[in-house]
């Protein structure tokens, strides 16, 4: 009786092979430090700039998406700010290297487009592209 335990004992051992088998499900999770995080796809969000005058001020900003209204460069720094994903606080959107287009209309002021880009570089954000007027 005991020889078959230990022949049954070797064949288990023999026929099971645990490292492929740890291995055949690899998957990076996410680490979670609370909070949850809404992650979205390389889709670049899209700022639209249109000059209203010749001021500093008359400057008409509209996100291209299902995203609130945004009409100032006031307005499109607290959007971008709190939309942020930061190490503190997981609630935002968008990561510091989602890109981030500035397009121009054909009537934009350089100075309006270059304002909202540095609004963009204010609130830490490192992928952004500043496409041809359209």
């Amino acid at each position: 009786m005991i020889d078959v335990v230990f022949l049954l004992l070797v064949y288990f051992m023999v026929a099971t092979e645990f490292k492929t088998a740890e291995e055949s499900f690899p998957m990076d999770l996410p680490l979670r430090q609370g909070g949850t995080l809404a992650a979205l796809d390389n889709e670049p969000l899209v700022i639209l700039v249109e000059s209203s005058g010749v001021q500093a001020s008359d400057v008409s900003i509209r996100l291209v998406g299902p995203w609130d209204p945004v009409v100032s460069l006031q307005g499109l720094s607290a959007f971008l700010t709190s939309n942020q994903v930061s190490l503190i606080s997981m609630d935002g959107l968008f990561a510091q290297t989602h890109p981030i287009r500035i397009q121009p209309t054909v009537n934009t002021r350089w100075e309006h487009a270059v304002s909202a880009y540095n609004v963009v570089v204010d609130a830490n954000y490192t992928n952004i592209t500043l496409d041809d007027p359209s």
